[in-house]
């Protein structure tokens, strides 16, 4: 999938600014909302971050070019955002949190996150890794021995780094992704796995297949050696130290209250957006269940544009940006080196089928590009979404003056 930057009269920087997410922006779909749940001990670890103030004309600018998709009617509500390693730059919100309700869509607002929960679950593991307790060649079964007799022996030798990569040969999601919701989150998951596994392998070891599935069992992983559940591994590891106070899992409002943004897909009768509260199932929490607001998001991303932070030592961030081989995908983001970005550009778009959201990094220039939508309309809201990234990317840049 290419995302071109576009410059009206200026066809030469078109050519040379081209941006390739190399099939990055993937959509997870959405089956029911189960409301986290987990049993284990809260975090004491002490926040640190700071804030800029987003610049004012920076932010009107966006704000006019919100508005301009919203008048067409291609979004009930969208919000959008340009963050240096110092926080938001500028951020603009547009429209509605819910279509017809007459309540506007904040900049203070949460969005869903989709997809781009996994560069957090891989940020998480690799503080396990950096500690001891997991490495990237680790196996599945050595961190969870009792799976040796009970998994098909083509899942023996998986590691921990073919798994954030996707390249552990597994299908891009379980079946019954709902199944065992009588148990806690942690048992949950690891029957998930086990229910799933019993067959030979579809795909090859060491070949890119697109696996939310993986980013489950790697969270099997790291709650089998830590004893501690996905969800408070992210509070403890990455929400606390950065201050994510508005971090969360699932849909990011109360049910049945519009004191956040709902999710919303297109009507098959009358086009009209229809909202919707729902989420995928919590076991599936590692490949995409996360929301927070714009400025919490710029914390966690802050990670991969400054060299000091309270979480992860730069060797190990580094790790999760190095694609395997001469593919694109590396742990939890699309990389591309791209001329204008004077080195890597990151990438990653995540939808749970009624949100959309995307984003791009560019850490040798010190910004981040963030666009979310409180909806989502196949095969018109990416592209959208793209066009959104690559006018800010040109504005914040200067790019369609060079």
């Amino acid at each position: 999938m290419e995302f071109a930057l576009n410059h009206t009269g200026n066809t030469e920087i078109m050519k040379n600014m081209k941006i390739d997410l190399l099939n990055v922006l993937l959509l997870v779909f959405l089956t029911s909302c189960l409301k986290a749940e987990t049993k284990d001990s809260p975090s004491e670890n002490p926040p640190i971050y700071s804030q800029t103030k987003p610049e004012s004309q920076k932010s009107d600018s966006i704000q006019y070019l919100l508005t301009q998709v919203i008048n067409e009617e291609k979004a009930p509500g969208m919000i959008a955002a340009i963050i240096s390693s110092e926080g938001v730059i500028a951020i603009a919100s547009a429209e509605e949190r819910k279509a017809g309700s007459g309540i506007a869509f904040t900049t203070h607002d949460m969005v869903h996150l989709g997809s781009c929960t996994k560069a957090m679950t891989s940020t998480l593991i690799a503080t396990l890794v950096a500690e001891g307790e997991l490495n990237w060649d680790t196996k599945l079964i050595d961190a969870i021995p009792e799976l040796k007799e009970s998994i098909h022996t083509d899942y023996h030798k998986i590691t921990l780094w073919q798994l954030l990569t996707h390249r552990a040969g597994l299908n891009k999601n379980p079946r019954d992704w709902g199944a065992h919701k009588q148990k806690e989150i942690k048992e949950r998951r690891l029957d998930i796995l086990k229910d799933n596994l019993q067959n030979p392998a579809n795909y090859k070891r060491d070949e890119f297949h697109y696996s939310n599935f993986g980013y489950m069992i790697a969270a099997c992983m790291a709650e089998q050696v830590t004893g501690l559940s996905w969800e408070i591994l992210m509070k403890n590891r990455l929400f606390d130290p950065l201050d994510m106070s508005s971090a969360g899992f699932g849909a990011p409002n109360t049910h049945n209250q519009i004191d956040q943004p709902w999710g919303h897909s297109k009507s098959w009768f009358g086009n009209k957006w229809k909202p919707d509260q729902s989420d995928n199932p919590e076991a599936l929490g590692p490949e995409g269940r996360v929301h927070c607001s714009i400025e919490d998001w710029a914390k966690f991303l802050s990670l991969y544009l400054t060299g000091d932070n309270p979480v992860l030592e730069q060797k190990y961030l580094k790790k999760l940006i190095e694609p395997v081989g001469d593919h694109f995908y590396a742990g939890g983001w699309g990389v591309a080196e791209q001329t204008w970005a004077k080195g890597k550009m990151l990438s990653h778009s995540g939808s749970n089928g009624i949100w959309y959201c995307s984003v791009v990094i560019t850490p040798d220039l010190n910004r981040a590009f963030i666009v979310a939508t409180n909806s989502c309309d196949f095969g018109v809201t990416a592209d959208l979404c793209k066009e959104i990234i690559n006018k800010l990317i040109i504005s914040e840049l200067d790019l369609g003056n060079n």
